[in-house]
């Protein structure tokens, strides 16, 4: 909540294509006003006649087609939107997504579908695979986390017993500890195992070999002694699928001139692995990988800066759904979120896409196109 409430504050209004017409427009009104009152009353036509005719200019040359043509516009704009699912509850977005030039995607959840499964589970040599895939489940039983279900589900498939556990918590952005049969367990990335002193050397080519086909990798650890550093048990291997129109998606974004990129927890190997299955190409710096739930708003910041540029150089909309992309949605010029993703999400962004669909990020970018040159013209 703070993080959203900290990027909602930083974000300049925008300025409205109207008030920069009237700044010029009104002033020059007046002036011809003033011109015609000080012109007939110097002809002699007397302080009521010049009086009248400087008023007329007034009322002819009041501008109520700029006053009328933004607020018809938008409530036409966001109506056709609707009806295509696409909602539109921030005027200033609308205005503001014609610019877009860069559009940054979450990965699971947006991009994929949001529901991994484990794909492996890879016992330690001297360790037994029901009793790792046990304590894993244990640990997650009270977790919405979407790897967390797929332990779960593995977990009933084989009729694996799952335990109590007690003193559970989430870390954010890296895992989940608790005590499972009074062993401190924990289960999380292989960075933050790591931070943690586990040795993963014997885990290293079996992680190669499965981030290197698009698997998200976490490690299982036990720490039986307090004295002792934790210690691997088991490396746990899952699989996401793209969703099935986002390849054609992230195709016409490109196509339209727009840059796409990848925002994602994940590993690079299993980030980069997913980037090329939906079109993107990482080598050209279109995937930022490892980056954790509280750095993905500084991250749209940079896409924005245009990293080292002291000054926003690109607008950019982000694409998310989860509860850790809010304040990125919110950091954003333009933020879209997924109707199928969480509220707070749907809260910080502008604007919603209602059928999860990322089709709808091109059809909303048209829109403001269409939208914004009606009120030009």
């Amino acid at each position: 909540i703070r993080l959203v409430e900290d990027a909602q504050a930083a974000k300049a209004p925008v300025q409205r294509l109207v008030d920069q017409v009237s700044s010029v427009f009104v002033p020059v009104v007046i002036g011809i006003a003033l011109l015609t009152f000080a012109g007939w009353w110097w002809m002699g036509a007397g302080l009521e006649t010049a009086i009248i005719r400087a008023v007329a200019v007034l009322v002819i040359a009041c501008p109520c087609a700029l006053g009328l043509a933004t607020p018809t516009a938008i409530m036409a704009g966001t109506g056709v939107a609707a009806k295509f699912g696409i909602l539109i509850k921030d005027a200033e977005a609308l205005e503001l997504a014609h610019r877009v030039d860069t559009v940054a995607f979450d990965k699971t959840g947006t991009l994929t579908v949001g529901r991994p499964r484990l794909l492996a589970l890879l016992p330690a040599p001297d360790a037994d695979e029901a009793q790792a895939l046990r304590l894993a489940a244990s640990l997650q039983s009270g977790s919405e986390h979407p790897l967390a279900r797929a332990v779960l589900a593995a977990a009933r498939e084989q009729g694996v017993a799952i335990g109590a556990v007690q003193d559970a918590h989430a870390v954010p952005g890296q895992g989940s500890e608790g005590v499972v049969d009074g062993v401190r367990v924990q289960v999380g990335s292989a960075r933050w195992m790591r931070e943690q002193g586990v040795d993963l050397k014997p885990f290293d080519a079996a992680a190669g070999m499965q981030q290197a086909q698009g698997a998200t990798i976490s490690i299982l650890s036990v720490q039986p002694d307090a004295a002792q550093p934790p210690q691997a048990l088991a490396l746990l291997a899952f699989g996401d699928e793209p969703k099935p129109e986002a390849r054609a998606a992230i195709e016409r974004l490109q196509a339209a001139g727009v840059r796409t990129v990848m925002i994602s927890g994940d590993n690079r190997g299993a980030a980069e692995a997913m980037a090329r299955r939906l079109g993107l190409r990482p080598e050209e710096g279109e995937v930022l990988a490892e980056v954790l739930p509280g750095d993905k708003a500084e991250a749209v910041r940079a896409l924005k800066q245009g990293v080292p540029s002291p000054r926003p150089l690109h607008t950019v909309a982000m694409v998310g759904d989860g509860v850790n992309d809010a304040p990125a949605l919110a950091a954003a010029d333009v933020g879209m979120a997924m109707g199928s993703g969480t509220d707070v999400a749907m809260h910080a962004a502008g604007i919603t896409l209602m059928r999860g669909d990322v089709g709808l990020v091109a059809a909303a970018l048209d829109v403001s196109h269409r939208t914004v040159a009606k009120i030009r013209q």
